[in-house]
């Protein structure tokens, strides 16, 4: 308020000081004398401040009309800047116009607009990296993959824009199913900035599914050296990356070199089961059996696996089951609660014949976590015990619908698989894969009551033609359900 009043005092005060001076001059009588050639002009104040106002505007048009008469003459002599810094204002003032309505245009999700703006804007301005990236995005947003591809390439030219004309490509390509051109885009683009996380995880992505796995190891390490990737993380992917090139090495039957990278595999990741697995069938055929035993133990002290139970089985293919209940015990009594132990040291008690004690190693397991697997176990009890086939029978109906217990399920997609993969059939996702109970357990299981033989050889046929007559017989469910022990 008080810096309002003081304008305006000072304005009002200003006003009447010019006023005064005016009528000051006016009632002074004085006279400007001016004479031009032979003409003399007698001006008054008032007019002779008019006049040098009129000759100050003169003066200003014509420096106006020499500087341009300058620039023309320096156009005719070559120089085309001066004329263009002249007339050009207008071009370029369209030009940044057209730049803005397709930069509105592609934030609203108008393609078509955004494109022929953008168009218009190359026209009007040298700027080639601003315009070609707007034209490249609008047409990847519109889907015209070729418009796109088109001006992407223009962008290789400076060297400012390049990395992103490679990253527009690598899209490009991909939306065209180029992947092998988008894999050789992105080695480069990675080369340009390897520190580039998205680059990384792009390349790997496509090295993983062109079954590239050298080069993913290498993607991969540099991923982990760049800081984007934890070392236990980057340890495990690695031995997952391993492990594939362990199985591409076997399948050109270049079997020495596959067993090193399983063992090398299992080196990187002790816990993870298929490493595990894989490992102890390499050293097993290089006649290693107490390294190959040594590694299935790391990996059930972290957790018990039916598949680590298989391959700690197949060491020792030549022993009776009191042997191999024996040799087993080393494995069991790591984790002896855990279901996976007591289902296993019950298999193994099973094939010794020994029923009442595989019983009690299997214990309420059939209540508190009715599998198929446990309630199989059941039956091959009862079996062994002399029990009736309908109570067999009844078991075994009871399996048919219970739970699948745990079995490897994709993290992302939540897809269940027979085998461990390191790329989930459904959703594509790298090392998505874990040993959990499925959301839904109806389908295939990973074990069902194969684990068996698996472990303790085939069954004694007393036990194995009820599984015969059952499927043969298809018995009726309230036959089965009656005849279900309490």
């Amino acid at each position: 308020m008080f810096w309002t009043l003081l304008k305006l005092l000072v304005f009002v005060v200003a006003v009447i000081a010019l006023a005064y001076g005016a009528g000051a001059l006016m009632d002074s009588g004085q006279t400007v004398g001016l004479r031009i050639l032979d003409m003399e002009f007698t001006l008054g104040p008032v007019q002779a401040i008019i006049a040098f106002g009129v000759f100050l505007v003169g003066l200003w048009l014509v420096l106006k009309a020499l500087s341009l008469s300058l620039a023309l003459l320096r156009f005719m002599n070559g120089d085309e800047t001066a004329i263009r810094r002249f007339f050009m204002r207008n071009r370029e003032k369209r030009g940044l116009d057209a730049l803005l309505a397709s930069m509105l245009a592609q934030s609203t999700g108008d393609s078509k607009t955004a494109i022929a703006k953008a168009e218009k804007a190359h026209k009007l301005l040298n700027r080639p990296i601003m315009t070609n990236l707007l034209i490249a995005q609008a047409a990847e947003a519109k889907g015209n993959t070729a418009m796109a591809l088109e001006h992407y390439k223009g962008l290789l030219d400076d060297p400012r824009s390049r990395f992103v004309g490679v990253q527009g490509l690598i899209r490009a390509e991909l939306a065209l199913g180029e992947t092998d051109k988008a894999r050789a885009l992105a080695v480069k683009a990675l080369e340009m900035q390897p520190a580039h996380e998205k680059t990384q995880d792009t390349l790997l992505k496509l090295q993983t599914e062109a079954e590239d796995w050298k080069g993913a190891r290498k993607t991969l390490e540099t991923k982990k050296s760049s800081g984007h990737l934890p070392r236990d993380v980057y340890r495990r992917r690695d031995a997952i990356l391993a492990l594939q090139e362990a199985d591409a090495l076997a399948a050109k039957d270049q079997l020495p070199r596959a067993r090193d990278a399983a063992i090398e595999a299992n080196r990187l990741s002790p816990d993870l089961v298929p490493a595990a697995v894989a490992a102890a069938q390499a050293l097993v055929a290089q006649g290693k059996g107490s390294y190959a035993a040594r590694a299935i133990k790391r990996a059930w002290k972290a957790a018990p696996h039916p598949e680590l139970a298989a391959a700690f089985a197949a060491i020792e293919k030549d022993e009776s089951p009191r042997q191999r209940l024996s040799r087993f015990e080393k494995l069991l009594k790591m984790h002896p609660d855990a279901d996976e132990s007591r289902m296993l040291r019950a298999e193994l008690l099973i094939a010794a014949e020994d029923f009442p004690a595989a019983r009690r190693a299997l214990g309420d397991l059939f209540e508190t976590r009715p599998t198929l697997r446990a309630l199989t176990i059941m039956a091959a009890i009862e079996r062994g015990e002399g029990a009736d086939d309908a109570v067999v029978r009844g078991w075994l109906a009871r399996a048919l619908t219970a739970s699948r217990g745990p079995q490897w399920v994709c993290q992302n997609c939540q897809h269940v698989h027979a085998s461990w993969q390191a790329i989930c059939d459904n959703c594509g996702a790298f090392d998505s894969l874990e040993w959990r109970d499925a959301p839904d357990s109806s389908g295939p299981s990973a074990t069902q009551s194969e684990l068996l033989p698996l472990i303790v050889g085939s069954l004694p046929k007393p036990a194995a033609e009820p599984d015969a007559e059952v499927i043969d017989a298809d018995a009726p469910a309230e036959e089965a359900r009656a005849d279900k022990p309490a």
